[in-house]
C-alpha cells in the first residue's frame, strides 16, 4: 500500500481542483502494469459518457506495437466514442499518473483524432 499512496495523494489533490461538467467533461485515464483505461465522465450528473480501454473489442484485432502504441490507439477510441456522444471538449485527469509515456499517449491520440483539452 506504501507505494501508491503518494500517487492517491496527487489525486486527491487534483480532483479537489478539477470537475467534469456537461460542457466539458472530465477525460479519467488510469493504467495498470498490462492494460490502459480511459472514461469521460460528467460529474454533474455522475454519469459516464463514453469508455474506452486496451480490452475494448475495437481494439482486439490490432495487437502490433507496444503498450504505448495501444494507449494511443484507446486515446483515439475515446475520441471517436466522444464525438459519437457530442462531446468535442474534455478535461484531462491524469489519475495521479505522471504525464509521460502512456499516460501522454493516450492524450495526445485523443488531441488527434480531434478532441480538445
Amino acid at each position: 500500500m506504501a507505494k501508491i499512496e503518494p500517487r492517491l495523494k496527487r489525486k486527491a489533490r487534483i480532483r479537489r481542483k478539477m470537475t467534469g461538467t456537461q460542457q466539458r467533461p472530465r477525460l479519467s485515464v488510469y493504467k495498470s502494469l498490462k492494460h490502459i483505461y480511459a472514461q469521460v465522465v460528467d460529474d454533474s450528473n455522475r454519469r459516464t459518457l463514453a469508455f474506452a480501454s486496451s480490452l475494448s473489442k475495437e481494439l482486439k484485432g490490432s495487437d502490433e506495437g507496444d503498450k504505448k502504441a495501444d494507449a494511443m490507439r484507446v486515446g483515439k477510441l475515446i475520441a471517436e466514442k466522444c464525438k459519437a456522444a457530442n462531446v468535442d471538449a474534455v478535461v484531462f485527469d491524469r489519475n495521479g499518473f505522471p504525464y509521460h509515456g502512456r499516460i501522454a499517449a493516450v492524450a495526445e491520440g485523443a488531441r488527434k483524432a480531434g478532441l480538445k483539452f
